[in-house]
């Protein structure tokens, strides 16, 4: 059994945790019952399941998207997932002040990838639009991580909407 509380026993900085892949149960139950058979990262369609710390598997937005197949939780022999009728995760993007946008350069890379179009621009008078990420739209794919150029987006848990 690995015990995550042990390895920052020694660092006063907390490491932030990993992202795990959609439908997962919580943390604690992921890392006491995956045996890190990497069958989740083998039926990955997007090859964005990767191993992370400990071996255990994590998401990787910057090799691309999560398309919700459902792979990685039919490919699982433990009860790790919830029910994939559920909703997937309760991350979702968030664009940082080093958007290019906000330094008046011109790019809408984040809102030509997203599908959802949860990503919409603000035209501005005499200058260039401004991204507008609407969180409640915003599925958590990742899609718009990998393309922008000035790795101004990152992801964010929002509580899990309970049904």
């Amino acid at each position: 059994m690995f015990d995550r509380s042990r390895r920052n026993l020694l660092s006063r900085r907390r490491t932030p945790a990993l992202q795990r892949m959609p439908w997962v149960v919580d943390e604690d139950t992921f890392v006491d019952s995956c045996t890190r058979c990497n069958k989740c990262i083998s039926a990955c369609e997007t090859q964005i399941i990767v191993k992370g710390d400990g071996g255990f598997p994590t998401v990787d937005f910057t090799r691309g998207e999560c398309t919700f197949c459902t792979r990685c939780a039919d490919a699982c022999p433990e009860p790790l997932f919830h029910p994939t009728t559920e909703q997937p995760w309760g991350l979702r993007a968030q664009i940082t002040p080093d958007c290019l946008a906000q330094h008046k350069i011109e790019c809408r890379s984040c809102g030509d990838v997203c599908e959802v179009q949860a990503i919409r621009f603000k035209l501005q008078a005499g200058g260039v639009a401004i991204p507008e990420l609407d969180t409640d739209v915003c599925n958590g794919c990742g899609a718009c991580l990998p393309v922008c150029p000035a790795s101004a987006i990152s992801m964010f848990t929002k509580e899990r909407e309970e049904k």
